[in-house]
Order: structure tokens, then C-alpha cells, then sequence
């Protein structure tokens, strides 16, 4: 038998909730990895002093109590794990693994026993079923009975809301109440948050990203109470997965991140991550709310009664010290800018994304936290709206994709050579050889351990930079291809000229490098002549004063019929006389249906002509008796005299007594006319 025993696929329940992991027995410890939070339990082999082997609904499953009082509980195992457990347990903890079965009966009264954080419900010494006290949130007591109300978890599909025990009167003891007694021994171990005493510390109105808005944040020795103006969160410190402690891009601010598990809530909004903002100007002076000689027992040097700095380092202390967690802060990646982030959009945010020793975090809406072990791949892929920035994709273990756009082109070189250290698998180069290596997968993600192959690529990076640095120095680097520019010898494809660019040049090289061949010269393409379109026909604007088309039959015998229609039916609408209409227009007949045309005629031309006026002519419609007599004399006029007539009016104005027109002329007119007749006449 090896000195550790693994098993995949071992589940342990979280608040109603399967979460599946990781189990390893050795010789010093048993240490358990959530595949979900990356959350690592590890009991050590001295503490153990109890192991059971018992059928559960998931196969089969281990129950580990501690000294201290914990118990651990890990299902899906096989039938026939128990010989090689049982026969490890002997050799190494000096422990026997002893079966137990559970009660099946269905019977719903019996004993309830409290067995440091469980509440084990035994039917004939046998367990019905067990509560973890640390999933209830709320015990209510009443006439002879017990109120038990839980946590609910968002990940569950069916969660238990409240159970109630029935607890009868005692008649031995009549001084302690049993439903007294049973609530008290509920509330020791239950996780019910209860602001009561004071606060360890106070900082007020500190900025917060997730959830927007400023709170006072009260430190109390069990959990964590942030209070707004509109809402308040109470948050245990047994929710706290890790703390992030990362500075802006600016280097003027940082960001304090709390990940929690379970989120807080606020509505149907979940929020994972806690995200302060401080500015590095910013101090404080703090005094905890405590004894000297109460803060070195609780803390054991960790904080002192007085401290004073900034304050987003006042706050990371504090935090750090209750928590009981480190906090994780950027490692040695540095970008173009020489920042420790890169700026890039998430969803169409824009955020940043900071490379850590085992994972990324993007901050802040929505932040994200991928730890290198859940990756399956990376990708580095060509921006879609721009040349000038590229996108940055990670395809998880799961199969979730996560897409980190508008990444800038100068950053691609840093960002490569951190996921090349890191050994991560590139999408369009495949597994690194690096990856064959073993990897311990029950480590913490968050832990910060030496790494030689890393030390080594950072040296190699150093000595390529130093490398193209002396290349740009001597003039020797690429150019970049800058089309348009009248230093740029190429030739186009279809040029005449195109066979002999360069030739003349090319043959004085040729003559002294004779091993070097030449390369074949393309063909100029052929481009052929693009046929001219015809250009298009105008359309003839329509006048909008020219004459109309005629009314059709129906329109005639509409307008005709219309007032009898409505006479008929009275009160109808101007709809209902349409279809009215038209269904008597289907009954008539056809010679019906020509008589309003014959008649439409013949009105039309005992009509006078219509006369078409536009702004620019003008007509005047001509008596069917013949021309006017006054045109006729204008003719004559003409004829005898061609010298032209003025046009300038006088006051005076002479009239003709004709009757059957007049007609006005002016006097230079009359003086001419006299002497023409006078003319004739001699």
C-alpha cells in the first residue's frame, strides 16, 4: 500500500448543495479540494479520533470527527473503497473505520442529539437524518415546539426552508423548560449573526464598487456589517474565500476585493465580489475598541490597539487578521505601460486585468476570477473591429468562454510570454511541453511558492530585451510596411514596369553573391477594362397642374348615388356606405354600369374647354365663334404700318365705342392711326 491514498468525484455538502472535489488520505493529513471555489480543507491525522463508513445516497461516505469538535462529511465513494480505507486507517492514523447504518423506516419521532456542530435525529440508535447547525439562520420557539429556518443557496434546484421539531413537556426535571433548553443548544452552534456589543472598529463612508455606493463598514469579531443609505449587508467571516489587494493602473488608487461564497444579495442581484476604491493619499488613525491586553490574546501580534497609515492598508490589516486569510496582490508581470494590469472590456465594459501568480482577476463589472488550474486553454485572437488591438479568450475546464477584447497590440508580446511561463495551453499551438509535468492539484490556488521555470523564462526575457534593444541600436530591426510612401521601391502588381524594379540594382549584388538565386518575377496581372454604364433615363417630373384622367364608371355612379345610399340607411358611416356601395355596384348590369361614362361625355362637352394654366404661360380660350375682330385689326395694323408701336402708356386712354368690345390705346397709338388714314386718303 502506496502512502496516500486519491479519490476524484468525492462530494461534500455545502448548504443543500453537492459540490464535487478532490480527496487525498496521507500519512499527516486529509486535505480535500472544492473542483468549484478552489477551496482547500485540510484536517490534520493527530486531530482525527472518529471515522464511519455508512450508506448515503451517493454510494458511500466517510464521517470524520475531530477533537476540536468539527466533523467532516465526503460521499461518492464505491463499495469496495472500504477494505483499502479501513486497512489505511489502521496503518496510519491507528484508527478503525466502523460501519453504521442509517434508519430507513420513515418514522418521524425520536431522539434529537447534539454532537458538537450537528443535530442527529436517532431513530432505535440509529440516525434518520443530521443538520449541520451552521446552515441555520433563525430558531423560533413556541408552545411545546421548535423553529428551525436555514440558509438558502442559489445553486440548489429544491432548498429546505424551516423544519419543526415537536418537543413534549418533561416531567422529571420542572425547572429548565425543554423547549428553552433545546433552542439554547441550537443557537450555540448555529450561524445566526446578531449585532450585539460593540464593534471592534469603524471606517466610515468608504467607497464601494460592487455594490455601488458609499458605506460605513463596522468590524465585529464574527462577521462583517456594511451599512448604506438604502441598504445594509451583514456578511460572516466563514463566507470569505479570498482578498485581493491590487493597485489601479494610475497609481493613485487601489482596489480591496473580497470573494464570498455564498454572495450577498440584493434582490435577484448576487453579488460575488466585494470591490472597495481608496486613494493612496488617504490616512487614518485607528484605535480598536478593545484592550491591549485583549487584542495580543485574540490576535497574537497581528494588530495593535493603536495603528495609523493609509487607509486602504488599515483595512487590509483588519481584514486579514479576522479573516485569517492572506491577501493576494499582483506578481511580477508587468506590461507595455510598465503597470501591473492591462486595460481591455469585458461585455462591453471596460475594466482591467490583472495576471496573477495563479490565476486572473478583472475588475469590475462584472468581476471575474479564473484560477489557473479550472483553465483549459487560452486564445489569442485578432480584434474584429481594429487592427490595432487584439482579443484575449479562456475557455475553461467546464466549458465556459471568457473573451477579454480591445486588448492594445503592444501588449501582446508581454502577455504571450506570461501565459508561456505559466504553461497554460494555447489554443492555435498545442499542449506546451511543460504541461507533461506533474502539477499539485491539492494545492491553493493563492499560495505564492517559488517557481524555478518561471525565474528561468523571466532571465531569458531579460536577455531577448537586451538582445533587440542593441538590434534597434544598429539600425538592424524590421521595418513596418507603410504603403503610400515615396521611399518605397516596390512595384505594384499591375504596373508596366513592374518585371523591372530593381534590376538595375539586383545586378551588382548578383555578380558578387553568385549562390543566391533569383526569384522568379510575377506575371503583371491583366486588368480588364470596366464597360461604362449608360447612364439612366430621367424620370419626367409629373406637373402637378395638368389636366387629370377621367373618373372611372364606379366613381361616377358613386358621387351620383351617394346621397340616396345614405337616405336609405340612415345613420350609417362613411365606411359601411363604401361596402354598401360596392355591393349594389356588383348587382347592376352592364348596360347599368356605362350609362354615368355616356352621360360624364356628353357634360363634358357642352362644357367650355378647360384652360391650362402654369406659372410660367399663359392661355386664353379661344369663342367658337372664330378669331376676336380685335386681333384682325392688330394684323392690318401690322401690315400698314411696320414701324413698331411704343409700349409706354399715358395717363390719357382712349376707348373705342364698338359694342361689342372695347378696347383701350394709348395716345402715341391714336396719332399714328390719324395719319395713315389721312395718308390714304390723298
Amino acid at each position: 500500500m502506496g502512502d496516500t491514498l486519491e479519490f476524484n468525484e468525492i462530494y461534500q455538502e455545502v448548504k443543500g448543495s453537492w459540490n464535487d472535489g478532490r480527496l487525498r488520505f496521507s500519512k499527516q493529513s486529509v486535505v480535500y479540494k472544492n473542483s468549484k471555489t478552489g477551496k482547500v480543507d485540510s484536517i490534520s491525522a493527530s486531530d482525527i479520533n472518529q471515522a464511519t463508513w455508512r450508506r448515503v445516497c451517493l454510494g458511500h461516505g466517510i464521517k470524520l470527527g475531530t477533537s476540536t469538535g468539527n466533523v467532516y462529511k465526503y460521499d461518492g465513494f464505491r463499495d469496495t473503497d472500504f477494505e483499502r480505507i479501513s486497512e489505511f486507517f489502521k496503518a496510519n492514523y491507528k484508527l478503525e473505520l466502523t460501519e453504521k447504518d442509517m434508519c430507513v423506516k420513515g418514522w418521524n419521532w425520536g431522539t434529537a442529539k447534539f454532537s458538537g456542530p450537528l443535530l442527529s435525529f436517532d431513530v432505535n440508535d440509529n440516525a434518520a437524518f443530521e443538520i449541520p447547525l451552521s446552515n441555520v439562520s433563525q430558531c423560533a420557539t413556541g408552545k411545546n415546539e421548535v423553529t428551525l429556518e436555514f440558509h438558502q443557496n442559489d445553486d440548489t434546484e429544491v432548498s429546505l426552508m424551516e423544519v419543526r421539531f415537536y418537543v413534549p413537556p418533561s416531567q422529571t426535571d420542572e425547572r429548565q423548560d425543554p423547549v428553552e433548553a433545546f433552542a439554547e443548544n441550537v443557537l450555540t452552534k448555529a450561524d445566526v449573526i446578531q449585532a450585539t456589543g460593540d464593534a471592534v472598529c469603524i471606517f466610515k463612508e468608504l467607497q464601494c464598487l460592487t455594490p455601488r455606493g458609499r458605506y460605513d463598514i463596522r468590524i465585529y469579531p464574527t462577521f462583517l456589517h456594511l451599512h448604506g443609505k438604502t441598504f445594509d449587508y451583514k456578511i460572516p467571516y466563514t463566507t470569505v474565500l479570498r482578498l485581493f489587494l491590487l493597485p489601479h493602473k494610475d497609481q493613485r488608487q487601489m482596489f480591496f476585493v473580497i470573494s464570498l461564497d455564498p454572495p450577498i444579495k440584493q434582490g435577484q442581484t448576487r453579488y460575488h465580489f466585494l470591490i472597495l476604491l481608496f486613494s493612496k493619499e488617504e490616512n487614518i488613525t485607528l484605535t480598536l475598541n478593545m484592550s491591549e491586553e485583549d487584542v495580543e490574546r485574540r490576535f497574537e501580534g497581528k494588530l495593535s490597539k493603536n495603528m495609523s497609515g493609509s487607509l486602504y492598508e488599515m483595512v487590509s490589516r483588519v481584514m486579514k487578521a479576522l479573516v485569517n486569510r492572506k491577501i493576494t496582490v499582483p506578481g511580477n508581470f508587468q506590461g507595455h505601460s510598465g503597470a501591473q494590469c492591462i486595460t481591455c472590456s469585458y461585455k462591453a465594459s471596460s475594466g482591467l486585468l490583472y495576471p496573477l501568480e495563479r490565476g486572473f482577476i478583472y475588475v469590475h463589472k462584472p468581476p471575474v476570477h479564473l484560477r489557473f488550474e479550472e483553465i483549459s486553454c487560452v486564445n489569442f485572437a485578432r480584434g474584429t473591429t481594429t487592427t490595432r488591438s487584439f482579443d484575449f479568450e479562456i475557455e475553461t475546464k467546464q466549458g465556459n468562454q471568457y473573451t477579454f477584447s480591445s486588448i492594445e497590440r503592444e501588449e501582446y508580446g508581454k502577455l504571450f510570454d506570461f501565459v508561456n511561463a505559466k504553461k497554460l495551453n494555447i489554443k492555435n499551438r498545442g499542449f506546451k511541453e511543460g504541461m507533461k509535468g506533474k502539477i499539485d492539484e491539492y494545492s491553493d490556488s493563492d499560495e505564492d511558492q517559488h517557481d524555478a521555470y518561471l525565474e528561468r523564462m523571466k532571465a531569458e526575457g531579460k536577455i531577448r530585451e537586451e538582445g533587440n534593444d542593441s538590434d534597434e541600436s544598429d539600425g538592424g530591426s524590421d521595418e513596418s510596411f507603410n504603403p503610400g510612401e515615396e521611399d518605397d521601391d516596390i512595384a505594384e502588381e499591375y504596373d508596366s514596369n513592374a518585371s523591372a524594379s530593381d534590376s538595375s540594382e539586383d545586378g551588382d549584388d548578383s555578380e558578387d553573391d553568385g549562390a543566391k538565386k533569383k526569384k522568379p518575377v510575377k506575371k503583371p496581372k491583366v486588368v480588364k477594362e470596366k464597360k461604362e454604364r449608360k447612364p439612366r433615363k430621367e424620370k419626367k417630373q409629373k406637373d402637378t397642374g395638368g389636366p387629370k384622367r377621367p373618373m372611372s364608371a364606379y366613381m361616377l355612379w358613386l358621387n351620383s348615388s351617394r346621397e340616396r345610399i345614405k337616405s336609405e340607411n340612415p345613420g350609417i358611416s362613411i365606411t359601411e356606405i363604401s361596402k354598401k356601395a360596392g355591393e349594389m355596384w356588383r348587382q347592376l348590369g352592364k348596360d347599368e354600369k356605362e350609362e354615368p361614362t355616356t352621360a360624364s361625355r356628353a357634360a363634358s362637352s357642352s362644357r367650355p374647354a378647360r384652360v391650362h394654366r402654369t406659372p410660367t404661360t399663359r392661355a386664353r380660350a379661344r369663342s367658337p365663334r372664330g378669331p376676336s375682330p380685335r386681333r384682325n385689326r392688330m394684323k392690318r395694323r401690322k401690315r400698314l404700318c411696320p414701324l413698331p408701336l411704343a409700349r409706354r402708356k399715358s395717363p390719357t386712354k382712349h376707348t373705342h365705342s364698338h359694342p361689342s368690345y372695347k378696347h383701350t390705346q394709348t395716345k402715341d397709338q391714336v396719332f399714328l392711326l390719324v395719319m395713315l388714314i389721312s395718308h390714304k386718303q390723298t
